[in-house]
């Protein structure tokens, strides 16, 4: 048996829009307040009450932030991993210094190294 698409009451930019779609409502909804409020940060920016160029412009910030968020995902956060190493740094640094004071000649320079490394 062939599911038929739910027909979806959106509203974007003040205009209702019907739209058949299988996903779920609530989904179609946030979809739709997304755009709805991509659009309203063009209104207050735009000197044009064309509502197409200001669609037209919105998509356009929209596929940016797209494009710049898979760019991201796909090369990965420098900043992120650039954060993290630092914070490793500083419990590495934090391990050393506690295992040179607690134990003579186990720390810098030896072979052994107590201490652990958590929450990096």
């Amino acid at each position: 048996m062939e599911r038929k698409p739910n027909a979806i009451q959106v509203e974007i930019f003040g205009q209702t829009y019907s739209v058949r779609a299988d996903g779920d409502p609530e989904y179609i909804q946030e979809l739709a307040s997304f755009v709805d409020r991509k659009m309203r940060e063009v209104a207050e920016h735009a000197p044009t009450v064309d509502i197409a160029k200001i669609a037209i412009l919105a998509a356009l910030n929209i596929s940016d932030e797209f494009h710049q968020f898979r760019s991201r995902a796909h090369e990965g956060d420098p900043g992120r991993f650039a954060t993290r190493a630092n914070r490793l740094v500083e419990k590495l640094d934090e391990i050393l210094k506690t295992s040179s004071r607690g134990i003579p000649g186990k720390g810098i320079g030896s072979n052994e190294v107590l201490g652990t490394l958590r929450g990096a």
